[in-house]
């Protein structure tokens, strides 16, 4: 049996564990939670330190067994260079989570334990996925706990968003399905890696047309591209800060994640058709996202349109087809699930100590008030906005690179174009973070008592993150790496 599968058995365990404790038997669940999920991050670890650096091309630790023979569906998985990065980031996240649980008592922690591990679980089967069937199931597992985090321990109008957040996704995933079963069944196999292989080959132009227009519109809603966004301001808005963490930092990321792996090497003549349209929705959700960010009055509201414009960029290397634009999109993938978990770790920090996430009631003086928070405030603001030398700042630039130099088929002026509209995107990502930081860190000292710093929780949840942002953006290497070896797989790419 493949060691992977003990990164799906193990959190479903957690979940079910303290439920089984008997009946006045004292328990933490928060602190089990952390001992659980560290030594599932341990296990990612251990995947980390097994791979075969030599070929990260090659699907590693494979399993491969009959899951509903009569349709041919199979429960494969496996690990590439692609994945394995998503894999680690699920895990340090989920682990970082249950950390900064760990600084005040939480309400119903039992059952917060178990939707996080539940979630971990669908969030993980998602990137080790091999077949068309068995991705859908895992990536529509995470639904019902990331609604009830939001339902139940959300904000004054969590309700609301999370309807609005099973809404929007539930017919994201229609679309998706739709798509996936008409790619599977015209190819005569929803093995991943065997399409990714054929290159579409013996599948119709128009129904790669089809399939990728289905495909792309399910996880377009994930991703979330422009215009099928407005479910995830008021998501990130009420969820609690864990469930905001996990949303940005990794459920976003499915989304893109199954364009590159499924939808651009199985369906290779529908994603030429539509990458322009790609393309273009792509650099408008950049500036939306931007110009919206420069109109919030609420910080979360604001990290939260932040990511739309990130994601813009990682939708646009990947409307590229080129295998700079898709270790782009897969670099800024990572980068932003490290500065993003962070963003709105923080903003949960805030938010308890100032009780308001509105920028007005915040005021300015932080950094005389709060000296530590304020300084990992704007390390993590300054990491979002591109700066060189931290995470943030190559995937937005490989994007670009990418936009220049698109696919063969494609038009070059248009993508050109979209380079110049998404260049004006990121000198104004760097104009509302620079805006925010001036409101809150400077100025006089807002209303209200002094402010607590720092505490050491918060740091526990922090540092790996700071340190990871410093890592990736100076020895970018480390993850391109991984990716561009599948990358020029997947896509059939020579140079």
């Amino acid at each position: 049996m493949s060691t992977l599968v003990h990164l799906l058995w193990l959190p479903l365990a957690a979940a079910v564990l303290p439920y089984l404790v008997p009946a006045g038997t004292r328990l933490d669940p928060v602190g089990f939670g952390r001992v659980a999920s560290g030594f599932i991050l341990a296990m990612s670890l251990v995947q980390v330190a097994a791979f075969d650096y030599a070929e990260p091309e090659r699907m590693q630790q494979p399993m491969d067994v009959a899951w509903i023979p009569s349709i041919g569906v199979r429960f494969h998985l496996g690990v590439d260079g692609i994945s394995l990065p998503l894999v680690v980031l699920t895990t340090l996240l989920t682990f970082l989570c249950f950390v900064y649980l760990g600084r005040h008592e939480t309400p119903n922690a039992r059952l917060l334990t178990a939707l996080l591990f539940v979630l971990e679980v669908g969030m993980i089967g998602t990137f080790l996925a091999l077949d068309l069937v068995l991705f859908f199931v895992f990536f529509e597992i995470v639904l019902i706990p990331m609604y009830a985090i939001i339902a139940v321990w959300g904000g004054e109008r969590r309700r609301h968003a999370a309807y609005k957040f099973i809404l929007y996704t539930l017919l994201g995933s229609a679309a998706l399905l739709a798509g996936l079963l008409l790619l599977g069944v015209n190819a005569g196999t929803f093995d991943m890696v065997a399409l990714s292989e054929r290159q579409g080959f013996d599948i119709a132009r128009g129904v790669q047309i089809a399939a990728f227009a289905f495909i792309g519109f399910g996880l377009a809603v994930k991703a979330p591209m422009w215009p099928l966004h407005t479910w995830l301001p008021d998501a990130h808005t009420e969820a609690p800060t864990v469930g905001s963490v996990l949303l940005a930092g990794v459920l976003l990321k499915m989304g893109t994640y199954g364009l590159v792996r499924i939808a651009v090497p199985a369906l290779p003549e529908g994603a030429e058709f539509w990458a322009p349209w790609l393309g273009c929705l792509a650099v408008v959700g950049i500036i939306y996202g931007s110009l919206a960010c420069l109109a919030q009055t609420d910080l979360k509201r604001l990290i939260a349109y932040s990511s739309i414009g990130h994601m813009g960029f990682v939708l646009l290397g990947i409307a590229t087809l080129t295998a700079t634009g898709l270790n782009a999109a897969l670099f800024g993938n990572i980068a932003h699930g490290l500065i993003t978990g962070l963003l709105f770790f923080l903003a949960g920090s805030i938010k308890e100590r100032y009780g308001t996430g509105d920028l007005a009631e915040i005021g300015g003086g932080m950094l005389a008030r709060a000296p530590r928070l304020a300084g990992v405030l704007t390390f993590a603001a300054v990491a979002s906005l591109g700066l060189p030398g931290l995470a943030g700042f190559w995937g937005e630039m490989l994007a670009l690179v990418g936009a220049y130099r698109p696919g063969a088929g494609l038009p070059r002026e248009t993508f050109v174009t979209y380079m110049a509209v998404a260049a004006v995107g990121a000198v104004l990502t760097a104009a509302y973070f620079l805006r925010l930081l001036a409101k809150i860190t400077h100025g006089r000292s807002g209303a209200g008592s002094a402010v607590a710093d720092a505490h050491p929780v918060e740091w526990a949840s922090w540092v790996p993150l700071i340190v990871l942002v410093v890592l990736v953006g100076l020895w970018p290497k480390v993850l391109l790496a991984l990716t561009d070896g599948p990358v020029r797989a997947l896509i059939g790419a020579g140079s």
